[in-house]
């Protein structure tokens, strides 16, 4: 498994995370961990646009979007 490091994590930001983790029952490692997989688990409008055929910016036709966004929705 890769590593990640951030640094200068804003203080208030650092708080808010520690906080967070506590109030899961969480390591800040864990959290952070869980929060990274959640995020990257859903695929953002432009990868789903490319799989619709690679065009991104309204250039996809509304049935081929409601389709590619059901498919995606369904694979969840």
């Amino acid at each position: 498994m890769a590593t990640i490091q951030i640094k200068n994590v804003p203080e208030e930001t650092h708080a808010v995370l520690r906080q967070r983790a506590a109030a899961a029952h969480m390591s800040m490692q864990e959290y952070l961990l869980s929060r990274m997989i959640e995020e990257t688990s859903r695929p953002t409008m432009d990868e789903v646009l490319a799989r619709a055929g690679g065009r991104a910016g309204g250039a996809v036709p509304l049935a081929d979007a409601v389709s590619v966004l059901r498919s995606e929705r369904a694979r969840r």
